[in-house]
């Protein structure tokens, strides 16, 4: 690896490892790879490419899949400030930098009992992917606490921030997910509540909170990280993105369909015309819970997480879970669509 130039704290170098930055440890390479806790740095580097659109922004890889293995330009987006920019009688707006560690970022708040974020804790990445997948765990989502979200658009190098609404969350998606690769996210603002009201309706954070005491903000988010050691894998042990699939929405008529089938079948009324069902029941009753296939295999205790036992590519990865999709087809007729980013 050759630094090819360092100015202010900006860095590019050439043929960079991608191994240990992606959380499927997947073997992959960045032709040239740039790092900045500058705005203004990469919106220069940016206007130097003859097609911006096609640098692809990594924060902490936790939720891509990297299929090539080659990646031609790579941006990280590596600022890390938090601050508190307006403070209510009831509410706080916290910004925090795209490149701050999303988990850290959860403890500074709880410390400071701003409440809203404390149900998705122990979620790997950074702050500046968490608009992106609209990232969800425990009835608790991004859009429910996100207030904007400033980016720079690439092709332009113009800055542009984001209302909540114009962000368009949807279930794990957003604006900046259906327009892949168009902004690059580098602050993120929040409303978080001085007032802590508990959402504990998940049965195992229930469970957690019955040996953990008073249910506190701080007491909420350590029951949310065991529950979520206890069933996803060791990233030292495996790699992994977390939940490969989305739980796929199905219409009334499939709801009734499965119903009659399946009577316990994990189904959530979103609408009068739709549900969600559970993709993780889905691949378990399809006979792929644990399931290995050379470096690659579901997860012992979380069908829903496709594991990478080592030496995986990431072909494999996303031959092995073509598969799974498929069988799921086959015998439900529901489709599965990936949440991870494939690249």
């Amino acid at each position: 690896m050759r630094l090819l130039f360092v100015y202010s704290m900006i860095n590019i170098r050439r043929e960079e490892p991608l191994l240990s930055r992606n959380t499927f440890g997947i073997p992959a390479t960045a032709s040239v790879f740039v790092e900045s806790d500058e705005t203004a740095e990469l919106v220069d580097f940016l206007r130097s490419l003859s097609d911006p659109h096609s640098a692809f922004v990594l924060g902490g890889g936790s939720n891509t899949l990297m299929v090539s293995d080659r990646l031609e330009v790579v941006i990280h987006p590596a600022m890390k400030r938090i601050e508190v920019i307006d403070e209510m009688d009831d509410h706080v707006l916290v910004r925090a930098g795209a490149g701050e560690v999303w988990d850290e970022f959860i403890s500074w708040c709880v410390d400071r009992h701003y409440a809203g974020l404390e149900n998705l804790s122990y979620i790997p990445g950074t702050v500046g992917a968490c608009p992106i997948q609209n990232i969800g765990a425990y009835g608790a989502e991004a859009k429910d606490t996100v207030e904007a979200v400033e980016t720079v658009e690439k092709e332009t190098g113009q800055p542009i921030t984001f209302s909540n609404l114009q962000c368009q969350f949807e279930y794990r998606d957003s604006l900046f997910k259906r327009k892949k690769g168009k902004y690059l996210i580098t602050a993120v603002q929040f409303r978080l509540s001085k007032q802590f009201e508990p959402n504990v309706k998940y049965a195992d954070l229930e469970t957690k909170l019955l040996h953990n005491g008073p249910v506190t903000i701080k007491n909420v988010r350590q029951a949310v990280i065991n529950v979520r050691r206890r069933k996803l894998p060791d990233p030292a042990e495996m790699g992994s993105a977390g939940s490969f699939f989305k739980n796929p929405t199905i219409d009334a008529d499939k709801t009734k369909e499965i119903i009659q089938l399946y009577p316990q079948a994990p189904l959530y009324p979103v609408s009068l015309m739709y549900s969600k069902i559970s993709a993780a029941w889905l691949i378990q009753q399809c006979g792929w819970k644990g399931v290995r296939e050379g470096n690659a295999g579901t997860h012992s205790k979380q069908p829903l997480v496709i594991v990478n036992y080592g030496g995986a590519t990431g072909k494999e990865i996303l031959a092995f879970a073509q598969k799974i999709m498929d069988s799921v087809s086959q015998k439900f007729g529901i489709s599965l669509e990936p949440e991870v980013n494939i690249v």
